[in-house]
């Protein structure tokens, strides 16, 4: 299967913290997905719901696996461009879904993972598509927000760590699920990741744009 990789390897400027974002802020075209206070529009998995909490305007994953997926009105989503500042503990591993769908307990086997890891024992680091474009070093940094983006249009997924272009992936035709997890582009919604008592992740200021 061919793939398109483009790498960015960052400069030392560019691994500082991205700047959070004021709702007042939000990108023409924009819609925010979250409230900074509220659950509202999003619905956990039926496992370990207390992993989930809201801190400073954040959705703060610590404990046993549990993911927390995004319904809104409903409409699904297929080409977009998702944005969201994110932070990461120390050996922390999470994860941000896309065309994925609601599922009440196991890993998302609907759609795409971007990954979210800088210094977990898991090699695949942040902004891979796990288990698909796997990228082994991590260009930001634990205890810093990034800004994490995936823009998916057509048959072409980009990834973004701080405005920074990390990884082109283009569909190749004819693609098909696979058997334990889809990873073929569709349509559906988002979903962020819980992964294990031990790791520490916040999402905020999660926003997105249709582009169909």
């Amino acid at each position: 299967m061919k793939r398109t990789l483009l790498f960015a390897f960052a400069s030392a400027a560019w691994l500082g913290a991205a700047a959070t974002l004021a709702a007042s802020e939000l990108e023409p075209g924009f819609t925010a997905l979250t409230d900074g206070k509220t659950f509202n529009g999003w619905r956990m998995s039926e496992e370990n719901q207390n992993t989930w909490t809201i801190q400073d305007g954040a959705f703060v994953a610590k404990g046993n696996r549990c993911h927390l997926f995004y319904e809104g009105d409903g409409k699904p989503f297929k080409d977009f461009h998702l944005k969201l500042e994110v932070m990461t503990g120390p050996q922390s591993n999470g994860g941000i879904y896309f065309h994925t769908q609601y599922q009440a307990t196991d890993w998302p086997r609907a759609g795409f993972e971007c990954q979210v890891n800088n210094t977990h024992g898991d090699w695949i680091k942040t902004g891979s598509l796990w288990g698909l474009v796997n990228i082994g070093v991590s260009l930001v940094k634990d205890n810093q927000w990034w800004t994490q983006e995936i823009i998916v249009q057509g048959n072409k997924v980009t990834v973004l760590l701080d405005g920074r272009k990390l990884l082109e992936y283009n569909e190749p035709a004819g693609a098909q699920p696979g058997k334990d997890f889809a990873r073929k582009l569709s349509r559906g919604t988002f979903a962020l990741q819980g992964h294990d008592p031990n790791s520490v992740v916040r999402y905020k200021n999660i926003r997105v744009k249709r582009l169909d």
